[in-house]
């Protein structure tokens, strides 16, 4: 079964670059459509079974072995408020990369139900609402209209707090720490 469903460029255009389209990777949540700018997602990987660990947050799922490397995962959708994902057939881990203040770079895992697709954004972005959106503004980047109705573009670095990105990064440190003591000999 194949692992690693989509590496992004390391070079994909920014978010913030305002001159020509911006790409952003769609995905779905408790049936709402959300989007994130392309340049912090490294790739995407099917489910798998995560190890939990003691202490977290409810929406801090547990870690994934990925290569060799800890990766805490969170349930996005819990993180919203909006419940627990139950995994499925289409539920899969957007890995990113988070610049934090105090941590540096940050490598983690969002749990979504399904991964859509890779669009560009030229002129249809929208400010984020003000009311209505279901979810808090500060996590809204913007809106893209399509036929359907919106797709919401998350503020990854809102969604989660400094506070929050501590505690993700303790998660990989305690589980990092148990898995280089897994097979280990205990000390007399």
């Amino acid at each position: 079964m194949k692992q690693d469903l989509l590496i992004v460029d390391e070079h994909s255009e920014s978010a913030g670059d305002t001159s020509g389209p911006r790409q952003f990777l769609s995905f779905r949540t408790q049936g709402e459509r959300y989007a994130l700018a392309i340049n912090s997602v490294k790739e995407i990987t099917e489910f798998r079974s995560m190890t939990p660990v003691p202490m977290m947050p409810a929406f801090v799922r547990g870690v994934i072995n990925l290569r060799g490397h800890v990766v805490p995962v969170i349930d996005l959708a819990c993180r919203f408020g909006l419940g627990f994902t139950e995994p499925g057939k289409r539920t899969c881990v957007i890995i990113m990369d988070v610049e934090s203040p105090e941590q540096g770079k940050l490598r983690f895992g969002l749990m979504v139900d399904s991964v859509d697709s890779v669009f560009d954004v030229e002129d249809n972005l929208e400010p984020p609402p003000r009311f209505g959106a279901g979810l808090r503004a500060d996590f809204i980047a913007g809106m893209v209209r399509e036929e359907s109705g919106f797709i919401i573009i998350l503020d990854i670095n809102r969604v989660l707090s400094v506070e929050d990105m501590k505690r993700i990064a303790s998660a990989a440190s305690i589980a990092s720490a148990e898995q280089s003591g897994d097979g280990a000999e205990p000390e007399n």
